[in-house]
Order: C-alpha cells, then sequence, then structure tokens
C-alpha cells in the first residue's frame, strides 16, 4: 500500500520554533547533540516533515528516544501529534487508522510502518489523579485498594497535549519527545534525570500507574532487565503489591510480554525478576509451582534446570537467533509436561495417562485462556513429543526420515539444542541429528514416499493399538 507522493517529502531547513507551553509545568528543552541525524529514520522525518508543515505539533517519541539517547539503534520509531487520527489519514494516502481502545494510524512506505499517534491525556474519570511533580520523598496520596478497579483504563482515546501525553506514559524515559527538525529535546516528565542514573520511575504515583495497566509491571521487567536500569524502590513496590491485578489483565497481552521477554535476550534475569515480584505466580502459576520453594533443595534442583534452559536461549537470542512462539511454549512447559508423566512426580488428579495427553493436560489451560492459536499448541505438543526421540533406539516402527521431514523438526531439533547447552552434555548427539537432518533435506520425494507408505502399512496390519502416543511416558531426552 504505497503511493509515490508520499515519498516527495524534502525536510525544510531546521528553524527556530517556539516549544508548545499549554500546562502548567514547561518541559526541560535540551539540544540533541548526542543524536547523529544519518541514524533517524527516514520515514519517520516525512511523517514529521509532513504534519509541521501543515501547523501541527510532531515528534518522535518514547522508547526510540530513550535508545537513541543510550547509544542504541531503535527497532520502530513512533510519531506523536496533535493532528487527529482522520486528520492524519487526510495527509497521508498510505495511511490506515486501526485500533478500538487505542486509536492510531500506520502510515506504510513498502514493508516499514511508521505508528502515528494522536497527543492523549487521561480520561475524566481519572484527572483526579493528574501529575503531580516529584518531591524529594516522593510520597504521594494513598490510594485505597478498592480504588484500584476505577484506575483501570479500559479506553484511551481523550485526545490532549504534549505535555498532557507525556504525563499519562508509564516511565519516565519512555517520555521523552525529540523534535529532529529542531534538535531538540523535550522533558515534561524527569526523564532525562532517570535516564542519566539508570533508573527506572513511573511517572506520578506508582500505585496509580500500575494500577491503571497492570501490564506495566511486565512491562518495567522487560525495560530493566533489557537496559541494565536499577527500578525505583517505590516503583518496586507497587510492582509487587500489584502484581495480583494482573490476572484482570486481557491475558493475550500478558502472553505477549512474555514472548517478548523470552526473545529479548535477557530472559533468565526477566524470569527471575517476575518470580521475586510475585507476577509469575498469577500469569503462569505451573512455572512457579514447578520451581517450588527455596527451602526445599528438591525444587531447588528442578530450578536450576530451568534456570539453565533459559541461560542457554538467551545466549542464542545474543547469537541471532529469535524462538518461535511454539518453541517458547515448549521450552516453557517441557519440564512440566515430563514431571506429569511419571508417577512419582505427577501432581494432577489421577494415574499419568500417555504423553500426548499429559500434554494436553497441561497445555489447553494457557491456550483456552490466551486464546493462542490452535496451531501454536498443537505444534507445541508436537516439539515436547519428538525430544524423546533423539536418544531413543532405533526401532521397526521409527523412521527417522520421516521424524526430519516433520513440519516441526527444526523447532525441535533447535528446542534439543537448548537442552544440551544446559545440560553441558550431549553435544555430539545434537551435531549427528543435525547432520542427519542436512543429508534428510537432499533425500528424493520417491524415498520419501517409500518410507510413507511403509508406515501406512504397519499401522494397518497391527499398529493400532500401539500409536505413538501409547508408547507412553518415555525418556524425553536428557535431563535439563
Amino acid at each position: 500500500m504505497t503511493h509515490e507522493d508520499d515519498y516527495d517529502d524534502d525536510f525544510p531547513p531546521r528553524a527556530p520554533r517556539p516549544v508548545p507551553r499549554t500546562g502548567a509545568h514547561a518541559p526541560r528543552v535540551i539540544p540533541a547533540d548526542s543524536i547523529p541525524p544519518e541514524v533517524l529514520d527516514q520515514d519517520a522525518l516525512r511523517v514529521l516533515s509532513r504534519l509541521v508543515r501543515q501547523g501541527h505539533e510532531a515528534y518522535l517519541v518514547g522508547g526510540c528516544v530513550r535508545d537513541l539517547l543510550i547509544g542504541r539503534r531503535p527497532k520502530d520509531y513512533d510519531v506523536a501529534t496533535s493532528a487527529h487520527p482522520r486528520q492524519i489519514k487526510r495527509l497521508f494516502r498510505n495511511g490506515r487508522i486501526i485500533g478500538r481502545r487505542f486509536r492510531l494510524v500506520h502510515i506504510y512506505y513498502g514493508s516499514h510502518i511508521v505508528e502515528t499517534a494522536t497527543f492523549r491525556r487521561d480520561p475524566p474519570r481519572l484527572q483526579d489523579a493528574d501529575f503531580e511533580p516529584r518531591t524529594e520523598d516522593g510520597e504521594g496520596g494513598e490510594i485505597h485498594p478498592d480504588e484500584f478497579d476505577d484506575l483501570l483504563i479500559t479506553e484511551d482515546n481523550e485526545y490532549g497535549t504534549a505535555e498532557e501525553d507525556a504525563r499519562r506514559r508509564d516511565f519516565t524515559v519512555n517520555a521523552l519527545f525529540l523534535d529532529p527538525l529542531n534538535n531538540q529535546i523535550l522533558d515534561y516528565v524527569g526523564g532525562l534525570d532517570d535516564l542519566e542514573a539508570g533508573v527506572l520511575r513511573t511517572i506520578g504515583d506508582p500505585r496509580k500507574r500500575i494500577a491503571e495497566d497492570p501490564v506495566r509491571i511486565l512491562r518495567a521487567i522487560k525495560f530493566a532487565t533489557r537496559l541494565g536500569f536499577r527500578i525505583e524502590e517505590r516503583t518496586w513496590e507497587a510492582m509487587c503489591e500489584l502484581a495480583p491485578r494482573l490476572s484482570r489483565s486481557a491475558p493475550p497481552r500478558v502472553l505477549e510480554e512474555i514472548l517478548r521477554l523470552m526473545r529479548s535476550g535477557t530472559a533468565l534475569g526477566a524470569f527471575r525478576m517476575m518470580r521475586a515480584s510475585g507476577a509469575l505466580r498469577v500469569i503462569l502459576p505451573q512455572v512457579d509451582q514447578y520451581l517450588g520453594s527455596k527451602d526445599d533443595a528438591i525444587a531447588q534442583e528442578r530450578a536450576d534446570g530451568f534456570w539453565r534452559l533459559l541461560e542457554a536461549l538467551d545466549n542464542d537470542v545474543h547469537g541471532g537467533f529469535e524462538p518461535s512462539t511454539a518453541l517458547c511454549l515448549a521450552l516453557l512447559f517441557l519440564r512440566i509436561v515430563e514431571r506429569e508423566a511419571f508417577p512419582d512426580t505427577r501432581t494432577l488428579k489421577g494415574p499419568p495417562p500417555d504423553l500426548v495427553t499429559v500434554t494436553g493436560e497441561v497445555l489447553e489451560g494457557l491456550a483456552l485462556e490466551t486464546r493462542l492459536p490452535r496451531r501454536e499448541v498443537n505444534r507445541a505438543r508436537r516439539i515436547i513429543l519428538q525430544q524423546r526421540r533423539f536418544t531413543q533406539a532405533s526401532t521397526k516402527r521409527f523412521r527417522p526420515l520421516l521424524f526430519m521431514r516433520s513440519e516441526e523438526f527444526p523447532e525441535s531439533l533447535e528446542l534439543f539444542r537448548l537442552r544440551v547447552s544446559a545440560r553441558g552434555q550431549g553435544w555430539d548427539i545434537y551435531e549427528g541429528w543435525k547432520s542427519r537432518y542436512e543429508l534428510s533435506l537432499q533425500a528424493p520425494a520417491e524415498e520419501l514416499e517409500v518410507e510413507r507408505k511403509k508406515s501406512r502399512r504397519r499401522r494397518r496390519r497391527g499398529g493400532r493399538g500401539r500409536s505413538e502416543s501409547a508408547d507412553g511416558p518415555a525418556d524425553l531426552g536428557p535431563a535439563d
């Protein structure tokens, strides 16, 4: 969805432009000299330039400004503007209005999207929770727990000014504006000081901000672990106090943040912090229960294996690996499935059924709650089930070629690699399967068809009573 005339913007020369001062507190303004102009996204600059030429305020905002100031290259550049969504859409034929709770415009330049949002302010019912400048002791008004439900944001389309938009955001370091046309940083909330100090702090009262959106607990953990920031004490206390309220957040949003944490390269630190804050017990109760008590030596041995898996994942992510959703789910629940498949360690009701059924017991609840696509859940189940094949002795029923050419084999092999890395043993087995897999890709279609026919004949002759799921709780591979 592109139009040539949406690429034609020539950026106007920088000219002094007064910084809007529409609220009670003028922003702190500093030169943006530490940000090289050549690193800025040209499509985002095109959007800014056109909006400003049409008389609107427009800035780069949020995580991209934060990352630019600490020397990181942003993945995305977001624009905030005084123009309303329909005004933006009229200016950009390559724009599309999206969202219900939070209406914004995606402006397309080929496959690249510049997300453009209108300045927001708090909904009217939250106006009594307006920003107050931070005092030296950080004290604010007390909120009774019964009031938390009233703070939960369920709609977010109240348009406002740049100042109001900055003060309704989550953390001070995420509320900075960059005006590239005038080479200025605008700071309404003390974000520059916190960025310099490496501190993550909510804007205003932490209990109010987290009660408005408990998913901010997970976002705080993401930023703290990815950026190496220290979470300010009152913010951490609010996170721990309000962690139970994550149960009221939309499960798909929670799952999205979990997957981001697993792909961040800091999954180990993030999951430890989720556990310390009490968030893990709410959003992944099976995982938290599996990790057990610190006073239980057996549970700690289990936990150490789980932490080593996350550490192995982080190492691979730093090397450029990006785990799929199915692989993330399989890694999280592999050891829980294994535990529930054995009589001596099972915690669910009744004796352990076959392994296929056990994976369903463990994963189905999560799938229903988070509304995960059925294909992702089924794929995760198959990835878990296939782990036993990597260390299984050769049998007439097991056909390695068909195994290696199955759709989910690459992810299964990736999970096996992570398990071998976490354990520190079995690398030769992984290398062997990797070599065999590369050779299997060269197998002619005729050979594959012969193997499939043999497999179908075996099932017809008598394999009905012993399907793959009837292999029972067989070894899933080297213990992590």
